[in-house]
C-alpha cells in the first residue's frame, strides 16, 4: 500500500513548525526541508489552515505557524484535515452491483475496511505532533554536525 505523500508532507512540516515556535517559517524554507516545491507546501498547509491547525502571514516576517499547541494536534486531526484515505478501496464498479457475488464481496470487504479504519483512527488519535517531534532527532532545523541537513 502506497503511503500518502501529502499526509507525510503535512506531518513533516508540522514538526518543523512546532520546533520553531517563535518564528514563522516560509514556504520556501519548508520546501527545502521537505525536499519539494514551495507551491506543494502552500497547498498542503492551506488545507491545514482551513482546519485551523496552522496560520500564515505575508510580508517580511511572514510564514507559517501552528495555531495551537502541538500536543493538542493529533495525527487523526491532520489525517482528517487532509481528507485522504490511507486504506485501499475494494468496491467494484457500480455497474457490477447487479451481480450477487460482487455485492457479497463488497459487503464483506466493506466491513473489513470499516474495522481497519476504526483501528487506524484510534491509533492516530493517540499520537500528537509533539510526540512525533520528540522522536525527531536531531532537531529538524538545527541538526548536529554531519547529520542530514533537513532533519
Amino acid at each position: 500500500m502506497k503511503r500518502s505523500s501529502r499526509l507525510s508532507l503535512a506531518l513533516h512540516a508540522l514538526v518543523h513548525l512546532h520546533k520553531q515556535p517563535d518564528e514563522a517559517i516560509t514556504s520556501a524554507t519548508l520546501a527545502q526541508c521537505l525536499m519539494t516545491n514551495p507551491v506543494v507546501v502552500r497547498r498542503v498547509l492551506g488545507e491545514l489552515r482551513e482546519a485551523g491547525i496552522v496560520g500564515s502571514t505575508k510580508g517580511h516576517d511572514g510564514g507559517w505557524r501552528l495555531l495551537r499547541p502541538a500536543s493538542d494536534i493529533s495525527l487523526r486531526t491532520v489525517y482528517a484535515a487532509m481528507g485522504e484515505s490511507l486504506l485501499i478501496r475494494t468496491e467494484s464498479d457500480p455497474g457490477d452491483i447487479q451481480c450477487g457475488i460482487v455485492r457479497t464481496v463488497n459487503s464483506v470487504m466493506g466491513e473489513f475496511i470499516a474495522d481497519a479504519e476504526a483501528l487506524l483512527a484510534a491509533r492516530l488519535e493517540r499520537v500528537s505532533i509533539h510526540d512525533l517531534a520528540l522522536q525527531a532527532v536531531p532537531h529538524p532545523l538545527h541538526p548536529h554536525h554531519g547529520a542530514h541537513p533537513h532533519g
